[in-house]
């Protein structure tokens, strides 16, 4: 495989695998937001949304009820490293812009050529992808405009995605667009440039309460 696909795949790695636990609940600074990203919201409703897209190819994927109720069980992290993918693609977008990095849509293309031959097919890309890295066919041409981004951005540093220079410029990015997240959802690590558990005390005491009540 190009060594240009490959880190482009090590990168959608990264992506699916991030998924902490669940914590917390509620943000009254910024009500119905998921996120903020700079100046953008990622509404919760936006991210249902994509979660929906999401589960609907699963299910048209599979042949019965017990085995979508198999695949559900096997990606129940799904919002949240949904959510992760959603404001990674912004920082890594305001990396690439302070870098003066573009992609343009015939890459995007030629990549997704690259990806359908090796897969046998279109179809069989769009399923690799739903299967592996959780993107529904409807996102896959963003999916491979980030990878390439992120490829491109990492050799305008003289690296690869993998490197500590390359997530050195997206916790940079992290900083200046001052990622929120809503505490449901957890936190943003600026130094990793991703979603971490939040450290909510109240949330530790409940959860010990009940387990006393039910001893």
């Amino acid at each position: 495989m190009h060594r240009r696909r490959r880190t482009a795949l090590l990168f959608t790695a990264v992506i699916a695998a991030a998924s902490p636990l669940l914590t917390a609940c509620g943000n009254d600074a910024h009500p119905g937001a998921a996120a903020v990203v700079g100046d953008q919201r990622i509404t919760i409703a936006q991210l249902e949304d994509r979660v929906d897209e999401v589960r609907e190819a699963q299910r048209a994927a599979v042949s019965d009820e017990d085995q979508y109720q198999q695949v559900v069980a096997r990606t129940g992290t799904l919002t949240r490293d949904t959510l992760h993918s959603m404001v990674l693609d912004r920082v890594l977008h305001r990396a690439a812009q302070d870098a003066g990095v573009t992609v343009t849509r015939r890459e995007v293309q030629s990549m997704r050529g690259g990806f359908e031959e090796q897969a046998g097919g279109a179809k069989e890309l769009e399923t690799v992808w739903l299967q592996q890295y959780g993107v529904a066919p409807e996102r896959l041409e963003d999916n491979l405009r980030l990878q390439l981004e992120a490829q491109k951005l990492a050799e305008s540093l003289g690296t690869d995605t993998g490197r500590p220079e390359f997530w050195q410029a997206l916790s940079k990015a992290s900083e200046k667009l001052d990622v929120d997240l809503n505490p449901r959802y957890g936190a943003w690590d600026v130094r990793k440039s991703s979603r971490v558990d939040s450290e909510v005390p109240w949330v530790r005491e409940i959860t010990a309460a009940r387990t006393q009540q039910t001893a």
